[in-house]
Parts: C-alpha cells; sequence; structure tokens
C-alpha cells in the first residue's frame, strides 16, 4: 500500500487555479524531489497536504495511509504523520522551543489516546535530537525563531521533524538562502530521520540539496502540471537545461 496518493488534483486560491491535474504516487520509505520554476505550484501542493484553509480543492483525491486526507482538518493531518517544514519559518515570540514542543508532542499523544510524555523522558528526547541536528543546548530556553538567523530557523525546522517523528515529512525549499555548512546539517538530519517506512517530499529550486538527500523519483512541476518523472538523472538534465526544456 502506497502511503500517499494523489489523483487529478485541481486545486485555487482566490479563484484562481493553480493545480490543474496532479497525479503522484508515494511508497513507504520513498524520498520523492519536486522540482519547477517559481509559480509552478509547489508550495500549493505542500499548502493543499497539509489542509492550509485558503487552498480550495477543486477536484481529485488525497489518500494518505488508506485515509481520505481531505477530510480531516490539519491538526488532524499532524497528528496521523505528515510533517511541514516552511520555506518562511514564522517567529513566535513568548513561547520557548521547550514548552512549543511539548505541546506539541503531547497534543499528538492525546489524540492517540495516550498519557502526556513525562518531564525525564521529554527532556531526554530533545537533548538527542538537538544534538542529531547540532543545536546548542540554549536554543531550548529561546522564543521559537525569535532573533533567529535563517540557518538557525531551518535547523529548527529539522529538530522539530526529528521530535516529532513524522510518517511523511515535506521539505517546503528549506535549502532556501542556506549556506553549504548549514544546508548539509539540515541534509544530514534529513537522512538520520529516514527509515524505511518513513517518507518525504523534498521541494527545491536547485540541485545542491539533492546531492545531500538523494531522492528516489524526481517530479518536474510547471503551470499546476508534473510535466517530467524519472530518477536522480533528471535532476543533472534540469541543471544543465534548465526548466525550460520542458
Amino acid at each position: 500500500m502506497s502511503l500517499l496518493k494523489i489523483q487529478g488534483l485541481h486545486a485555487s486560491i482566490a479563484g484562481k487555479e493553480i493545480l490543474k491535474g496532479i497525479d503522484l504516487e508515494i511508497g513507504r520509505g520513498e524520498i520523492h524531489a519536486v522540482m519547477g520554476p517559481n509559480g509552478a505550484g509547489k508550495s500549493t501542493l505542500s499548502a493543499v497536504l497539509t489542509g492550509k484553509p485558503e487552498y480550495e480543492v477543486t477536484a481529485g483525491t488525497i489518500e494518505f495511509m488508506g485515509q481520505n486526507l481531505l477530510e480531516m482538518k490539519p491538526e488532524e493531518r499532524s497528528w496521523a504523520g505528515i510533517f511541514l517544514s516552511f520555506q518562511y519559518p514564522i517567529e513566535i515570540p513568548g513561547v520557548s522551543i521547550t514548552n512549543f514542543m511539548k505541546t506539541a508532542i503531547n497534543s499528538r499523544r492525546e489524540a492517540q489516546g495516550l498519557e502526556p510524555m513525562k518531564g525525564g523522558e521529554f527532556l531526554k528526547l530533545m537533548k538527542e535530537k538537538m544534538a542529531l541536528v547540532q543545536m546548542k543546548p540554549e536554543f531550548a530556553k529561546r522564543e521559537v525563531n525569535v532573533g533567529f538567523s535563517g540557518g538557525e530557523k531551518k535547523r529548527n525546522e529539522i529538530f522539530q521533524m526529528a521530535m516529532l517523528d513524522p510518517k511523511l515529512a515535506i521539505l517546503d525549499e528549506t535549502d532556501s538562502g542556506l549556506d553549504v555548512d548549514a544546508l548539509k546539517i539540515v541534509a544530514d538530519g534529513v537522512n538520520a530521520l529516514h527509515t524505511p517506512d518513513k517518507s518525504a517530499i523534498v521541494i527545491t529550486h536547485y540541485q545542491k540539496l539533492l546531492e545531500y538527500v538523494q531522492p528516489d523519483k524526481v517530479h518536474v512541476l510547471k503551470d499546476g502540471r508534473i510535466v517530467a518523472e524519472g530518477g536522480r538523472e533528471l535532476i543533472g538534465k534540469i541543471e544543465s537545461d534548465g526548466f525550460e526544456q520542458f
């Protein structure tokens, strides 16, 4: 059974159609890259998958682990195991990273009928995952993304992903604005979390991240449609000839 199955997906925002018939199937343990020029619909796809309310699905179906994803609220999608790493992570003044993560984890546990995670267990997990993404321990007390550099915000996103351990991670241009060192830390975190039953969608313009996070399949999205699909060889083709060839 596939983890995610999208068929004939059309989606609009403010009456303008952005996605114009997307078919995409992701198996368990697979990493898929979605590449394309600005305005192709890449971020719209991630927004629809996570249930951003201003986007309207006008046709098509999405199944996640056999469930109708379109019938689920955004928080239910998160509890079911979908995670989105934002292109531009927001700041949350007054909320520490520790309290933010504790609330997120215990909210999911409550939805699953589990008791809240014990304090000692939570702090042990947090310490382990911060080390994974090379995040300094003092960041735990800082307000979420407040005063963070671009690279620190992205690293914090991967830390959150490590803590929540999703079934499907969607990385929406997580490589945007990162230097090579920060890019490698993000990629190392993604690779460390990847298992045979966990999948990822890596949305990007560029080849660089895909040198570190190696996709099983590559999809080219252009003008709301997937216009090309293939293996890693497609990345080199894009790098040499651009998106205009499709």
